[in-house]
């Protein structure tokens, strides 16, 4: 059996070059997948060819660019609905078959995408190992004596093997990062309510999120792209805002991330090696690596299983345990049996305790770009997880179960292999709409790790120069003058919560001016840059404030300053403030001086502006 390469790009050139048809794609994958599922249980229904042809029908009248996702092949857990396929949640009491799709998977199949099949699962998504299922248990694709992750095993598996080029998983507790980092994928779990989870069966309602499993970040961004966008079927929508759109994927510079103080490999050999080797690729790429206390974050993680919700879960799957136990697996039954006991009372000390974790979390990376962990302590075996279904499968959340509670986007990324062979990663997390920018960080270690992809080439070792720079939430601003450190107008800045970043100089292309009063008598200079050789090297400050705050900051500058792009010393580029050019009718040139704070400084100068 032939083997295709399924990266977006690659799919792209073939059906361009007319070497590929779907439809041939598709019969390829099919007979692949009913080949590897005895020995795998990735999928719970492989789409017969009667039900995948509407699909390939519809691509066949439509010409090749018209679609972003043109036949590209990807899979569906089996929580996720998909119009007229049996949806079971892995529970066959509970199938039922939905006369529509869920958002996403709509969303998808407008955009050209073919659905080949619904994936095995965790029962109710209710598991990290992929395990819990009666349609078998999920190995992993690499390594047999251990287990897929979970619950989104299925998915992970039928991009780990090559059936699908990507897949559809959830994630409430880490069941898209774990088996991600267990099968060499990218696993993208986005800011809570950013991709629609109508029509997925909820396990925990207001900590799902639809996940993505794809061989690159880059994929990952162009899927995240493509579907992230309000839902008014979703009373958990949320709008993605500007600053997390495609154009905030690219190359990170000069960033500061957070590793925890208190690191818990669990006895694993290898972990702790991978993990510091992951670390020196952030750093060599210019990162600034910051000790941040990881308690509050395990204590949060806790509150998941250990805590009162436990009983959203029982929400969806209680009734059937009730009336029918038998059709309810007994390590689920056993997880969800302290819930009916649960309280109100309790669940409001819960989100009581929650809240004061959130504020000491937030605190904690309010500084940061991102924070790096591993995505699990240390791997379980299938024979582990026979003799105790339980604390196994706890101990591969430790890294992954506080991210929804805190409202954190987060990205899984392989950046190497255990000495036995079996796939490990990292998994980078932020403040929520940062996705983006996490999956620039995401494909900066896939390129440098040297960890070879989904079907055996290799990511690129090297970003390509003419991507953009990274961006998320926080927005850099040069200041030249008033609003530096200690002067008159810093406190615009402090107001917003910005942060001073570091003390630099713009290239050598610039002049700066004395400009005439304002009307609030605060003395300003303004920056301008020259085309010829006359220029200096003018010192500024870079501050980062919240993206949120910006519009009200613009709002403040008075004419004939303006913002716009300044070149440092170092060939980078970030808004600042510059003048127009009528600013400087009646300036007095103090280029000579290197800069606002030299100038104040110089006794002349003082007396001039009263100090």
């Amino acid at each position: 059996m032939s083997s295709f390469d399924l990266r977006l790009p690659t799919l792209r050139r073939a059906y361009r070059a007319r070497t590929l048809t779907p439809r041939a794609l598709v019969d390829e994958l099919r007979a692949k997948a009913a080949e590897l599922n005895p020995s795998f249980n990735l999928l719970i229904h492989l789409l017969t060819e009667d039900e995948v042809a509407p699909y390939l029908e519809r691509l066949e009248t439509q010409p090749i660019d018209s679609l972003p996702l043109y036949g590209v092949p990807f899979a569906i857990k089996d929580n996720i609905d998909l119009a007229g396929i049996q949806t079971t949640a892995a529970c066959p009491a509970f199938a039922y078959t939905p006369s529509r799709s869920a958002s996403v998977v709509a969303r998808l199949i407008e955009l050209g995408a073919i659905p080949l099949g619904k994936t095995n699962l965790d029962q109710f998504a209710t598991g990290l190992n992929g395990t819990r299922s009666p349609y078998g248990k999920c190995r992993n694709s690499v390594h047999p004596d251990y287990p897929a992750g979970g619950s989104s095993a299925g998915s992970s598996l039928a991009v780990a093997l090559g059936v699908a080029s990507f897949a559809l998983g959830t994630d409430t507790a880490g069941s898209g990062r774990v088996p991600a980092a267990l099968n060499n994928l990218v696993g993208l779990k986005p800011t809570k309510g950013l991709v629609s989870t109508s029509g997925v069966v909820p396990a925990c309602r207001t900590l799902d999120c639809v996940t993505f499993f794809t061989a690159t970040a880059e994929e990952a961004s162009e899927l995240l792209a493509l579907t992230a966008q309000p839902d008014a079927s979703d009373a958990y929508s949320r709008p993605n805002p500007q600053w997390n759109t495609a154009r905030a994927f690219g190359r990170p510079s000069k960033f500061r991330f957070g590793v925890p103080a208190q690191l818990e490999f669990a006895g694993c050999a290898d972990s702790p090696a991978l993990f510091a080797k992951a670390r020196a690729l952030l750093e060599a790429a210019g990162g600034e690596a910051v000790g941040i206390d990881f308690a509050p974050f395990v204590e949060a993680a806790q509150l998941l299983y250990q805590g009162p919700w436990v009983a959203e879960r029982y929400h969806v799957a209680g009734d059937l345990m009730t009336k029918t136990p038998t059709a309810v697996l007994p390590v689920i039954r056993e997880v969800l049996a302290k819930a009916p006991a649960a309280t109100a009372v309790e669940l409001f000390r819960a989100q009581y305790r929650l809240q004061e974790l959130k504020v000491l979390c937030d605190a904690s990376i309010s500084s940061l770009d991102f924070v790096l962990t591993p995505t699990y302590p240390r791997a379980v075996t299938l024979e582990e997880l026979e003799r105790d279904p339980i604390a196994p499968n706890s101990l591969l959340g430790y890294y992954t179960n506080f991210m929804n509670l805190l409202d954190y986007a987060a990205v899984a990324t392989p950046t190497g292999f255990m000495k036995n062979g079996l796939p490990w990663g990292v998994t980078v997390f932020g403040r929520a709409f940062t996705d983006q920018y996490l999956l620039g960080i995401a494909d900066l270690l896939q390129r440098t790790s040297g960890v070879q992809r989904v079907g055996g080439a290799g990511i690129e070792p090297a970003v390509p120069a003419e991507r953009q720079t990274a961006s998320h939430d926080r927005m850099r601003i040069a200041v030249c003058g008033a609003h530096m450190r200690g002067l008159p107008l810093n406190r615009e800045l402090l107001a917003r919560r910005a942060t001073l970043l570091h003390e630099t100089c713009t290239s050598q292309r610039y002049r700066l001016s004395l400009l005439d009063a304002f009307a609030d008598g605060v003395r300003r200079p303004g920056l301008s840059r020259v085309t010829d050789d006359c220029g200096s090297a003018i010192a500024v400050e870079v501050w980062e404030m919240p993206s949120a705050e910006f519009g009200s900051f613009i709002a403040t500058v008075p004419s004939p300053l303006v913002l716009g792009k300044v070149e440092l010393v170092d060939g980078t580029w970030v808004t600042g403030f510059l003048c127009e050019p009528y600013g400087f009718q009646s300036a007095t040139d103090i280029s000579g001086f290197g800069g606002w704070r030299a100038w104040l400084e110089n006794g002349a100068a003082r007396a001039e502006i009263g100090a």
